[in-house]
């Protein structure tokens, strides 16, 4: 087995070794006003949502996470089943393996095999040319490409880039050369205002702003250092609920999308709330393939189809848009940073009644 290989095995067995689904969120510093009459039925809850040019029946997502090995063919290819069985979107893992090894190309290539009518998104890091922006769609069949960045993984890879001085001129060159949709996303690091606007300025119209509380890759890239840690860093970014916090002023410009730390439906429509048009799963869904199976993952996931509409119910939503009218107070560290960044949280605690 390659380096190349034993690193993308490496980065799932890792990230399983981490996995926590009931770790402390800033989800939980989001607390919804109870209203004591929903004045709706279950039934009139509509999960459809859309961003970028797809219309998707469910608000959430498989999220870049693997491929480029034999072990991460047979997991893709799992994941692959319970997206088609679902009729969830799909991203996979960083295409950049296979475009440096064509040996390792059906571990990619498998998604589309299993679920051939799915909506599949391809992922491929920031700085990356637009031949291989192309040969990445084109290899997955994909209907849009992730654009990850990710900095601080970079750094503390042992084997990882160190200039980034191209990384915006790239990601517009890449819009602007490609037909499919790009997605610029952040790998468990979230984002700032300032971010959001510099991705805006290369003409990126849909962001996932992927924040910390789910995969940390700065704790599994030290974890593979052998020497010279740099554990001081493994805390380093914002969390989601801060980076959609941080996103509120662009709501209207750009589709935003999250991910990073769900661990439950309710997580998911608090996501929606803060103006997420879809949130992405990724070691959730990883962990439940892996020790739970294909058959159980796809029936919980349709128990979540079933529990979104239960919380939209109790919150009198009948749409995804109409979630950002719900009534969110805003606790602990999280209500901090807004103070100290000039975020008015105050105003989601009265929006069923000012919109």
């Amino acid at each position: 087995m390659n380096s190349a290989n034993n690193r993308k095995n490496e980065h799932v067995s890792l990230a399983m070794n981490f996995f926590k689904d009931t770790i402390p969120s800033d989800f939980d510093a989001l607390q919804y006003v109870h209203h004591s009459f929903p004045q709706m039925s279950v039934e009139e809850a509509d999960l459809s949502t859309s961003f970028a040019t797809f219309q998707l029946d469910f608000p959430f997502y498989i999220n870049a996470m693997t491929g480029g090995s034999d072990w991460t063919k047979k997991l893709n290819k799992k994941l692959a089943i319970v997206a088609r069985e679902t009729g969830i979107a799909m991203a996979s893992g960083s295409v950049s393996a296979a475009l440096k090894n064509p040996s390792v190309k059906d571990s990619f290539t498998i998604i589309r095999d299993v679920n051939p009518t799915g909506l599949i998104f391809a992922n491929l890091g920031t700085g990356q040319t637009v031949e291989n922006a192309k040969k990445a769609v084109d290899l997955m069949e994909a209907d849009a490409l992730q654009i990850h960045i990710n900095a601080p993984q970079e750094l503390i890879m042992p084997e990882g880039d160190r200039d980034f001085s191209n990384w915006l001129d790239q990601l517009n060159a890449i819009t602007t050369a490609l037909d499919v949709p790009i997605i610029a996303k952040e790998v468990g690091f979230g984002m700032s205002r300032e971010t959001i606007e510099l991705i805006l300025s290369t003409g990126v119209k849909t962001i996932d702003i992927s924040g910390k509380g789910g995969t940390n890759f700065a704790k599994i890239e030290n974890y593979r250092r052998k020497t010279n840690k740099i554990d001081y860093l493994e805390n380093w970014g914002q969390s989601s609920v801060i980076s959609l916090l941080e996103a509120q002023e662009f709501i209207s410009q750009v589709d935003i999308l999250a991910s990073g730390g769900i661990r439950h439906p309710l997580d998911i429509v608090k996501a929606l709330s803060l103006g997420s048009k879809a949130v992405g799963i990724s070691s959730l869904i990883l962990n439940m393939v892996i020790n739970d199976g294909v058959d159980e993952t796809i029936n919980q996931m349709n128990e979540w189809k079933s529990s979104l509409k239960s919380i939209m119910t109790l919150l009198g939503r009948k749409s995804i848009l109409e979630l950002q009218r719900t009534d969110l107070i805003v606790a602990g560290e999280t209500r901090e940073w807004c103070l100290a960044r000039g975020i008015d949280y105050t105003k989601l605690a009265i929006r069923s009644t000012t919109n």
